[in-house]
């Protein structure tokens, strides 16, 4: 595949599986299903069916959840790059996936934060996602670590 069609794969992965409106069918059709998946904030992940529960927990507990684009995708070979931001309000169930705590349900606390993703797209499919989030802020706004 093309550089051109690997920043498609990955503008609709952003689209649908971290944008507001997320569509869960997206994981099927765009992460390969071994998948590498990992952020600083949360449990490192390897697969569909890992990547599916993190992201119903993750909605569940933040259920405006949000993220967006803030730069041109950047590509090159198998890899492409994201600038983000988003975040969202945990309004809802209990989370635990936070190296540093757990939020009981409903605290109301909002999170705000940025990042960048560096993901690998093989055939069309996504192979890799490795971010790295200002997760210190996040757990911040979460009371999850003091503030300064």
């Amino acid at each position: 595949m093309s550089v051109e069609d690997n920043k498609a794969v990955v503008g609709r992965w952003f689209t649908e599986f971290w944008g507001p409106d997320h569509n869960p069918g997206v994981i099927d059709e765009l992460a390969a299903p071994d998948i590498r998946f990992e952020y600083s904030i949360h449990a490192p992940l390897r697969g569909r069916d890992q990547v599916r529960e993190f992201a119903r927990t993750f909605r569940a507990a933040f259920p405006d959840l949000g993220f967006e684009g803030t730069a041109d995708l950047i590509a090159e070979g198998d890899y492409v790059v994201g600038q983000w931001k988003g975040g969202g309000t945990q309004t809802g169930d209990a989370f635990d996936d936070i190296p540093v705590g757990a939020l009981p349900a409903g605290t109301g606390r909002r999170m705000q934060f940025t990042g960048m993703t560096v993901l690998k797209v093989e055939d069309g499919l996504i192979t890799e996602e490795i971010g790295l989030d200002d997760g210190v802020t996040a757990l911040k706004q979460l009371g999850l670590i003091p503030q300064d």
